[in-house]
């Protein structure tokens, strides 16, 4: 295994930087900790979106850890809002390398997690989108319209687009003539976001109503995914808090 920086920088008031890395296997194919994320007008597809997941993810080595929701009656309610918060915790505390999620559309859930620093989220719709984000945005999050032309075939669908996303190592460009200026406007566009989205996570969080943060990390299996991997012991203190 080798570690290769992945990702985006974004500065902090602490930190010069916040780095979030991924394994690669040295043949070239990414390793991840994917979280599946759902909110709650599409919860009861979320074992159908886990198993096409999980199985693809599976084979090509990674690990998937289901955030649900589980179904329409959980407990816990997520808002595509609150699935921004949520995935804005797993991937800058490294308890997630990738983020799956969606909404009806995916409009709404690809800006939620937009607006947080250490997120680089693309809305897919068929496999090519799904390859062509990986190869040319390299991005760590993807929101899927889980309403909007979701009939017969749909968990078909689902497993093509994530084998196209999971498909070879990300950043590698499309078409390959393209290679050169792609990689280069993705360091440009990671240095914009850098001073755009430069505030701590933590600091981002303690603005926003503590309610609506809570009720993002009030998944039945929240903290016993989350404190298992989570990497980041300011995020993790600061999660603390909202028990």
């Amino acid at each position: 295994m080798v570690n290769v920086l992945f990702q985006y920088t974004h500065l902090t008031k602490t930190d010069p930087q916040l780095i979030v890395y991924i394994e690669y296997k040295k043949r070239g194919d990414f390793i991840m900790r994917i979280a599946l994320i759902n909110e709650n007008s599409q919860a009861a597809k979320n074992e159908m979106i886990y198993a096409s997941l999980k199985k693809v993810a599976e084979s090509k080595g990674h690990t998937v850890d289901n955030y649900g929701m589980y179904s329409a009656d959980d407990k816990a309610q997520l808002t595509y809002v609150q699935n921004g918060i949520l995935a804005a915790i797993l991937l800058n505390s490294g308890a997630a390398d990738f983020v799956v999620t969606g909404c009806g559309t995916g409009e709404g859930a690809m800006l939620a997690l937009n607006s947080f620093p250490g997120v680089l989220c693309g809305h897919v719709v068929d496999p090519s989108d799904a390859y062509m984000f990986m190869q040319i945005n390299d991005g760590n999050a993807i929101a899927l319209p889980f309403a909007k032309g979701f009939g017969w075939g749909a968990e078909l669908n689902l497993t093509y687009i994530f084998e196209k996303l999971f498909e070879g190592e990300p950043g590698g460009g499309y078409p390959k003539e393209r290679v050169v200026p792609e990689q280069r406007n993705k360091k440009i566009l990671d240095g914009v976001r850098a001073v755009t989205l430069k505030q701590n996570l933590v600091e981002v969080l303690k603005e926003l109503d503590q309610d609506l943060v809570k009720g993002a990390v009030a998944g039945e299996k929240f903290e016993e995914l989350f404190f298992a991997n989570c990497k980041d012991e300011k995020i993790a203190e600061y999660v603390k808090t909202l028990r």
